[in-house]
């Protein structure tokens, strides 16, 4: 799971426990001006992925670190898709970050109003 905030200008989605070796990443910081926004989609889970590399995929089990798809790199962290995230972003080293939080409806209302 990840924790997300704002952290004045930014946006800082920090993963939890174990993740943190699957995903290959402790945390993410992402100025808020290339957020473009955040929607709950528990049904990405079902879309191909792309190539692991580096992360773990165990189909059913957990999706987490870099996934290369159609020349996009897309960050996940999510082992429950009805807790799914999508975190656009522009001008960062991923075009997306996949990731699962305690509230799903919060975590997106907290972006948006960030963004506003």
């Amino acid at each position: 799971m990840a924790l997300v905030r704002i952290d004045g200008d930014d946006l800082v989605v920090a993963m939890e426990g174990l993740n943190k070796l699957w995903a290959f990443k402790s945390s993410l910081t992402i100025p808020l001006i290339n957020v473009r926004g955040a929607t709950a989609d528990p049904g990405i889970a079902a879309d191909p992925k792309g190539i692991r590399a580096p992360g773990a995929h165990l189909p059913g089990v957990i999706t987490a670190g870099t996934f290369h798809l159609d020349g996009e790199k897309i960050f996940w962290d999510v082992r429950d898709p009805s807790k799914a995230v999508v975190i656009e972003l522009a001008d960062e080293r991923y075009s997306r970050m996949v990731v699962q939080v305690d509230d799903p409806r919060a975590t997106v209302a907290l972006v948006e109003n960030a963004l506003r």
